[in-house]
């Protein structure tokens, strides 16, 4: 062997070993070895679109006074989402109605529960007509909307309430009035343009009749479901009355 087969490592200036160079490039090679082997991981992964979508409603429904709710209709999971989506449709109606129709008076009867809107009888129809007025039919497009984008275990409900005199025996007239054509007219449009038939309801009440009641409901599906009572035998075999 002669000399060059030896390598001498000699002390810099500043009293540090040029060995400290090799150990900076083994661990910036350790670095990027590990860089590799995460960029290697992702790159023959695959993205799940059904637990994506879990965790961003879970995300929703626990940060929900963090997070802005979606305006998309989400699958809510949790008692938590419920109620967002109760506000959600609440703040819906409240945007649609004030924007459009400023003459519309707009109360929070229970929150997440209950809304009504009172609005003129000119708002929505013409003097004397029982046709839809142009600038109400945008409103009513997005109603249907709104009332149709129902997520899954709730309801969203809509009662029209027109008033109407009432006749000499203190009643409400059993003939065709401008009021009763009026309302249902409204269903029809409604219906037309795609509205959840068990969604909505139309309906006549003694009293003003320059003044239209819109009442808006959240219900819990299950819980309005119509629970009908089994049959019981009595003892003598024949059936009891239900």
């Amino acid at each position: 062997m002669n000399e060059r087969d030896f390598v001498t490592i000699a002390p810099d200036p500043g009293g540090n070993a040029l060995g400290n160079s090799n150990t900076v490039a083994l661990f910036l090679s350790l670095f990027l070895l590990v860089l590799a082997f995460f960029i290697i991981l992702v790159s023959i992964s695959t993205i799940a679109d059904v637990k994506s979508q879990a965790v961003r409603n879970s995300l929703s429904s626990t940060f929900r006074s963090i997070m802005s709710p979606s305006t998309d209709p989400t699958e809510f999971t949790s008692k938590d989402g419920d109620v967002l989506a109760s506000q959600q449709f609440q703040d819906q109606i409240t945007r649609l109605f004030a924007a459009t129709l400023q003459v519309a008076k707009v109360e929070i009867v229970r929150p997440g529960k209950l809304m009504r809107i009172k609005l003129p009888v000119s708002a929505m129809f013409a003097d004397g007509a029982t046709a839809i007025r142009p600038v109400a039919v945008p409103v009513l497009d997005r109603v249907v909307a709104v009332l149709s984008s129902r997520p899954p275990g709730l309801r969203f409900d809509m009662e029209f309430v027109i008033g109407s005199p009432i006749n000499d025996d203190k009643a409400l007239p059993i003939i065709q009035t401008l009021e009763t054509e009026r309302a249902g007219n409204l269903a029809r449009e409604m219906a037309r343009r795609g509205v959840p038939p068990d969604s909505i309801s139309v309906g006549i009440r003694p009293g003003r009749t320059d003044q239209i009641i819109i009442w808006f409901f959240v219900r819990d599906e299950a819980g309005s479901r119509l629970r009908l009572k089994p049959k019981v035998k009595p003892q003598g075999g024949a059936d009891a009355p239900s």
